[in-house]
């Protein structure tokens, strides 16, 4: 009986209509989603070059805090935001959480993470390294320790995170680090 019903079972083939999306012959579904993941782990095998950039990057955009100050952050907000999403965006698979720990993590975004974790991996971390919700993922955070590891300040991965404070999704990081960098060096002053 079992094979009489397994013997009527009959295939239909795949047909594409108009408002389905091309997969070209010869690509993997998974293939554009590792060149989204080939980036990302470029970055972090280079996290010692990224740290020295950003580095003179925060310092460079710190001696334009009087500028700023003068447009007046909340102003400049959108467009530094805009610059801001489609750089670390390229480079980082950036999810603008607003509160950027990637100096912290080996270059490596803690976002990416599907669980979101900011404090080091889940206990699912496969075998081979990747990650257990997504299997041809790279864990975010075992590329993270190989990142801090190739950093000058990569015990900065041993800081505890705090939880993402949601409200901050969708803003500049660059500028709120910078805000702050600006009133803990008027604050110094004022102390001296």
């Amino acid at each position: 009986m079992v094979d009489a019903v397994q013997k009527t079972v009959v295939t239909a083939p795949i047909v594409k209509t108009a408002g389905n999306s091309h997969t070209p012959d010869g690509v993997l579904p998974n293939r554009r989603t590792q060149r989204r993941y080939a980036v990302r782990l470029w970055v972090v095998r280079h996290s010692r070059f990224f740290e020295w950039f950003y580095g003179r990057f925060a310092s460079a955009f710190l001696l334009l805090h009087p500028f700023w100050t003068f447009v007046g952050y909340g102003r400049a907000e959108r467009p530094v935001a805009f610059v801001e999403r489609h750089v670390k965006g390229l480079l980082f698979d950036c999810r603008m959480c607003g509160q950027c720990v990637l100096s912290s993590t080996g270059m490596s975004c803690p976002m990416n993470c599907p669980k979101q974790l900011r404090n080091g991996p889940c206990g699912g971390v496969r075998a081979d390294g990747n990650c257990e919700v997504e299997p041809d993922m790279p864990c975010v955070w075992v590329q993270a320790w190989k990142g801090a590891g190739n950093m000058v300040h990569g015990d900065g991965i041993l800081k505890v995170q705090e939880p993402v404070n949601q409200s901050l999704r969708g803003t500049s990081s660059w500028l709120r680090v910078t805000a702050a960098a600006a009133a803990a060096r008027g604050a110094a002053k004022e102390e001296a």
